[in-house]
């Protein structure tokens, strides 16, 4: 099939719920719902999981999912770079038509995960388990039967992929952003299996057992952050002399490490077995592919994204030109490159009836 190549002309910042700014968009409500004896991929069976989540807009809207990245959250979605070009009056995605809902996906947020005090001995969930967990909550608890979109970045935007295949019909629209339908594996895995390695080489991990968060988790996070986002255009006009990397680098060792050593693990260690290539051909869903030509996990030349889309019925690629602006894996956090080819999918997609 012919895919169209869209030309257009960070990673999230943590923002509190109701923090966006610049959108007059109805003010976000935090909520959660408990799944009982919820069983995982491995047989592990939770007695009770928590699923928190964040609802943007009158529950009488066209729904939309939104799914958030890796330790990230659904408020964290919240931004003036992301809500703020996309929830207001006249916006692709105003609040006043559509129902935003934005899950924390399992292991993070305000949903269960390992730092609630099961630490290692939390199930050894992946992104099957978390998918299913985000279909319950919106099909059983908030019971709809159909949503015009699922939309998601980074990890969200594999989850996308997965939701497409695992419930073909359920949506009109896939939006799947800075990921890839093809298996976890080159670069991309080897910098996540090198984030968990520091941690779990640190004495001070204890096996997960410490008292206070090991020391190693801020580098190696501050080292992953810089090796696989940021964008190579951008951090060479941010930094263009040794000394200037060097402050860059100062900043970033400097800065609190956010999370818990554990949940890391556990987050970044989800995508062990991520596949989306399996079944292609079963997606109903008009799809819209975002990526950027500098995103450090998904590189454009490895042509894996064009190759999955080949087998999709209704898709098409919106390739974000690098530039010294962008800023690489990071750069679809920011709707201003995006948005005005959602808006087209949108008005161009037919709206489907609940099942």
């Amino acid at each position: 099939m012919r895919i169209p190549l869209l030309g257009a002309a960070l990673a999230l910042p943590m923002v509190v719920a109701g923090a966006a700014g610049a959108a007059d968009f109805p003010a976000p409500q935090k909520k959660e719902w408990v799944v009982n004896d919820f069983r995982f991929h491995t047989g592990e069976v939770l007695p009770q999981l928590r699923l928190g989540y964040t609802t943007v807009g009158d529950p009488k809207g066209e729904p939309v999912v939104v799914l958030h990245g890796t330790a990230g959250s659904g408020d964290r979605m919240l931004t003036p770079g992301f809500a703020g070009e996309l929830f207001g009056p006249g916006q692709p995605l105003d609040a006043r038509r559509y129902y935003i809902i934005l899950p924390d996906a399992i292991g993070a947020g305000a949903s269960s995960k390992p730092s609630d005090g099961l630490r290692m001995a939390f199930p050894k969930y992946n992104y099957d388990d978390m998918v299913q967990a985000q279909y319950r909550l919106v099909r059983e608890h908030l019971g709809l039967g159909h949503v015009r979109m699922v939309l998601g970045n980074s990890m969200g935007g594999m989850q996308v992929w997965m939701w497409a295949q695992k419930y073909p019909g359920y949506m009109d629209i896939a939006v799947p952003m800075a990921s890839v339908p093809a298996a976890m594996s080159g670069r991309n895995w080897m910098m996540r299996r090198l984030l968990i390695e520091s941690i779990k080489r640190d004495p001070a991990w204890a096996n997960g057992n410490y008292t206070a968060q090991p020391p190693g988790l801020g580098f190696a996070l501050a080292y992953f952050g810089l090796a696989t986002s940021g964008g190579t255009q951008k951090l060479q006009n941010d930094a263009p002399t040794r000394t200037q990397a060097d402050a860059l680098v100062d900043r970033q060792l400097a800065a609190p490490a956010v999370g818990d050593a554990n949940d890391h693990l556990y987050q970044w260690d989800a995508s062990r077995d991520y596949d989306a290539s399996g079944q292609l051909e079963r997606i109903e869903a008009t799809v819209l592919a975002i990526n950027s030509a500098d995103d450090e996990r998904n590189l454009p030349e490895l042509g894996l994204l064009e190759q999955g889309m080949r087998r999709v019925k209704n898709g098409r690629i919106l390739l974000i030109p690098a530039s010294a602006q962008t800023s690489g894996h990071g750069t679809t956090g920011q709707a201003r490159w995006w948005k005005d080819g959602l808006a087209e999918v949108l008005r161009s997609t037919p709206v489907t009836a609940a099942r």
